[in-house]
């Protein structure tokens, strides 16, 4: 898997800007169990470079996608890292290994459970799972020092860009329900402003959360 996640990114780099993932990232994809994380069923298909249902609402992302999100966010070994949609909490524990401290937020309340029951049994102690809407972030956590939104939004929430810490930065999918998406980086400037990147096409499920997309 880790060696075709790098040659994913060597392919996409003209697009991406990344041909190499950060090794840190590549080495934590080699080491966390994907095959704890989808159904027994799915087991042997579990390293494939490809996204994987883990229930009727959720799946698991494909790889390349978690390892690219991962490095754009450029996480250090003492930042606080929030993230929406933990479904079975395999970029959680991706990200438990590089952080300090990871939060995730998952809207559907047993899979929460069940993903911060996982997490703990597997040794992953320093992320918190969250049963709630992911829109609002975390208050109580914040603020971040990078932030993972696995969901497509039609615009930047105000209510995380504020739990965001000057200097960190944000990674989501950004466009509307049926147009075109493209994966964002948004850094926030020391005084409060932001810089945007634009990264490469992308299609994600919308953000669930009361009426919002």
């Amino acid at each position: 898997m880790v060696r075709t996640i790098g040659a994913h990114a060597a392919i996409a780099a003209g697009e991406t800007g990344v041909a190499e993932i950060d090794p840190r990232i590549m080495e934590v994809m080699g080491a966390v169990p994907r095959h704890r994380f989808v159904p027994d069923a799915l087991a042997e298909f579990a390293y494939a470079d490809t996204p994987l249902p883990v229930s009727d609402e959720q799946s698991i992302a494909q790889p390349y996608l978690v390892a690219l999100m991962t490095h754009l966010a450029r996480i250090a070994p003492d930042d606080i890292v929030f993230e929406t949609g933990t479904g079975a909490g395999y970029h959680a524990a991706v990200l438990s290994n590089l952080a300090r401290r990871v939060v995730s937020v998952e809207v559907v309340a047993p899979l929460a459970l069940e993903a911060s029951a996982r997490l703990k049994r597997l040794g992953y102690d320093n992320v918190e799972v969250i049963a709630s809407d992911g829109y609002y972030g975390a208050p109580r956590h914040a603020p971040f020092d990078a932030m993972i939104i696995k969901e497509a939004v039609d615009h930047v929430p105000p209510v995380l860009l504020r739990q965001l810490k000057p200097g960190g930065r944000m990674v989501l999918p950004l466009g509307p329900r049926d147009g075109p998406q493209y994966l964002m980086v948004i850094e926030k400037t020391p005084d409060g402003g932001t810089r945007t990147t634009r990264i490469l096409p992308v299609r994600f499920t919308p953000l669930q959360g009361g009426e919002r997309i």
